[in-house]
């Protein structure tokens, strides 16, 4: 903060014999490399006196300072935000749904698996049922490899239980994001609007859920084994989601792609398995869920596929923990049904 912005409470004459001595903000003032008598000495004789000194110091300090927040009242506010913006999300699938304690409540999940294994099917069909159930919300969908259909979408908007597939699908927002500044850039715009209480896009209605398909090529080609910057661009991007998910409620579901198992770990998580989530082990520990999913065969006697499902790690439920469903027709259902 510049004190020439604290004027007429400060004199202006006072911040200019301030600003002649090299003290123009206040950290400047109140970090001063000396004592109150000595920053006296600097300024002009009879501009002013000790005490009105102090108390110009001591008022930068008060200006400068956050506010005090008492913790019964910070907790009241959280809890009021999160019963004003409290709103279900699930797959449909109980089982799955229980496993991770709902797809709802301000969370990043990472949804990770081989090709097939059913991953985009259950963001789309978090994303789906939101839409249809609330139609007061949107969904943004940020498409990195340009494989985004709405001609599969429609078929499984229809099978779930949408009157009005079209209005629906007007309500999920897909964006073509290629490279890491794009969502980067998305998804502070996306936040700037929340800040000042419009969660939403082209005043549309508000945003719920935000599928990121896949984050693997935004952020893979900057990882490098003889720098950090990668690192640290994969870090600052993830921290971000989880404290806009935080924040406003949102739910983050990130698709990440499979890198092969180079060398095995007797006390690893896929000592049998030959592939892994991508983009290293340290990026499962910026997400608030991480859940493996895999594909282990058809359904004999129909056109569907049975899958599992692991949390590999999860802040809210139990890790290393699984259930079964089955693909038809691009939807999920339980494994019994």
């Amino acid at each position: 903060m510049r004190l020439h912005t604290l004027i007429p409470t400060i004199p202006a004459d006072v911040v200019s014999a301030f600003e002649s001595c090299g003290i123009k903000t206040d950290t400047d003032l109140l970090f001063f490399d000396g004592s109150n008598i000595e920053l006296f000495a600097n300024l002009p004789r009879g501009l002013v006196t000790c005490g009105e000194l102090e108390k110009y110091v001591a008022l930068v300090a008060e200006r400068a300072s956050p506010p005090g927040i008492r913790g019964d009242e910070e907790l009241e506010v959280v809890l009021r935000k999160q019963h004003e913006n409290a709103l279900e999300l699930s797959s449909g699938v109980g089982e799955l749904d229980e496993l991770v304690g709902g797809f709802g409540g301000g969370r990043v999940f990472e949804i990770s698996g081989e090709k097939e294994s059913g991953k985009t099917a259950l963001a789309l069909q978090v994303s789906l049922r939101l839409l249809i159930a609330h139609p007061d919300t949107s969904v943004l969908w940020m498409d990195t490899c340009g494989d985004f259909s709405v001609d599969r979408t429609a078929p499984v908007a229809d099978e779930l239980g949408a009157e009005d597939v079209s209005a629906v699908l007007e309500r999920l927002q897909v964006a073509l994001v290629l490279n890491i500044e794009d969502a980067h850039g998305l998804v502070a715009d996306l936040r700037e609007r929340a800040d000042v209480g419009h969660v939403h896009l082209a005043g549309g209605p508000r945003v719920r859920c935000v599928v990121i398909d896949s984050v693997t090529p935004l952020l893979a080609p900057s990882l490098s084994n003889i720098s950090a910057q990668g690192h640290a661009t994969m870090t600052t991007f993830m921290q971000d989601l989880r404290d806009f998910a935080r924040t406003h409620y949102l739910t983050f579901l990130v698709v990440n792609d499979t890198s092969a198992v180079v060398q095995q770990n007797s006390n690893a998580a896929f000592t049998s398995a030959t592939r892994k989530p991508a983009l290293g082990p340290s990026f499962t520990f910026l997400t608030d869920c991480t859940l493996w999913l895999s594909k282990h065969g058809d359904v004999e006697g129909e056109s569907a596929s049975m899958h599992d499902a692991e949390v590999l790690r999860s802040r809210m439920t139990r890790s290393e923990t699984r259930c079964t469903f089955k693909i038809r027709g691009g939807v999920l259902y339980s494994a019994i049904s």
